[in-house]
């Protein structure tokens, strides 16, 4: 079906998911499993848009399409993880807009499971079926799965799509009720090839990026743009460790201060790769994941970088050559 030529190196996906059409054996509730970036999320909005589209007069196809690009068909709900601000939900986007930072990572909320079973309560209004697609399903608070589970017990004219990591990653209850279609990390060939075709080709330049991307072309992307807003001077003073303590003291105020949290985090994965290319020593990929799980922990970064950098300050005159 060309509507999944978009979808590269997912060929197991793309068979299992053309036979539930073909055979018109469609189950009420879909987990698209594997690592992020590889391509769940297009292949849940192809999927949606064969089934929205059946059994409906192929003159109305188009419009079906159109309104699945512009995100407001009637009959298809996504949901993604939110922060809740002042009694409002927020996606991490809206929270990023509009400068919020928070310390806990986003979630599915109670809140939006239950607009899930109002959502569905109605019939399909355009389609032939409801779709709803719960993207990073994984970060389903316990009140919300259990909310969830009667919703896929009785899911009425509709199909849910949920989107995450491994089934381990659910409630096991949860994914019994799924029918699972795996997504695997992609090949170096076909990993340059979804950067060529999303106009990122030039990824294939920094080998680095796609080493810490290990096969997910949205992690490669994702990577990118995260070093492109790095300052040139930091890299620079980054990739070589501090001489002194107060040069560790500096380099830590300027990492915590100019540095968002995610991107400190996604920091981490660099240099563990740039580090082991310079200087093969297991001390600094060791000292990097403890200071990955000091963040992850909200200890205050700054605290956490400076004594990193006076670890690493330390091993220079011992292990790490200049």
């Amino acid at each position: 079906m060309k509507i999944f030529n978009l979808l590269i190196g997912q060929d197991q996906a793309i068979e299992l998911l053309q036979q539930a059409i073909e055979k018109d054996r469609i189950a009420p509730a879909y987990l698209f499993a594997g690592a992020s970036g590889v391509g769940k999320s297009l292949a849940a909005k192809s999927f949606a848009q064969l089934l929205m589209c059946q059994n409906i007069n192929p003159e109305k196809h188009s419009l079906i399409r159109k309104k699945l690009v512009m995100g407001n068909h009637p009959d298809l709900l996504w949901i993604e993880p939110t922060y809740l601000h002042q009694g409002k939900m927020l996606t991490s986007k809206e929270a990023e807009e509009a400068g919020i930072k928070r310390k806990a990572s986003p979630q599915i909320r109670i809140e939006q499971v239950r607009d899930l079973t109002k959502f569905l309560a109605r019939p399909p209004l355009e389609a032939s079926r409801s779709i709803v697609i719960i993207e990073d399903a994984h970060t389903m608070a316990e009140g919300a799965a259990n909310a969830l589970l009667k919703t896929l017990e009785e899911p009425g004219k509709a199909t849910l799509i949920l989107l995450a990591p491994s089934p381990d990653s659910l409630l096991t209850t949860l994914v019994s009720r799924c029918q699972k279609i795996p997504f695997y990390r992609l090949g170096d060939e076909d990993l340059k090839k979804v950067l060529q075709t999303n106009a990122y080709g030039e990824i294939a330049n920094y080998p680095a990026l796609l080493a810490v991307a290990q096969g997910s072309p949205g992690d490669a992307i994702f990577a990118f743009k995260q070093l492109q807003e790095l300052p040139q001077n930091l890299l620079n003073k980054l990739m070589s460790p501090p001489k002194n303590p107060l040069e560790s003291f500096v380099l830590g105020k300027d990492v915590s201060q100019n540095l968002s949290l995610t991107t400190q985090l996604w920091l981490i994965e660099y240099l563990q790769y740039s580090y082991w290319e310079k200087w093969q020593n297991s001390h600094l990929l060791k000292s990097l994941e403890k200071t990955r799980k000091l963040l992850l922990r909200y200890v205050q970064p700054r605290l956490v970088w400076e004594c990193f950098f006076l670890e690493i300050q330390s091993l220079q005159s011992k292990t790490i050559p200049e």
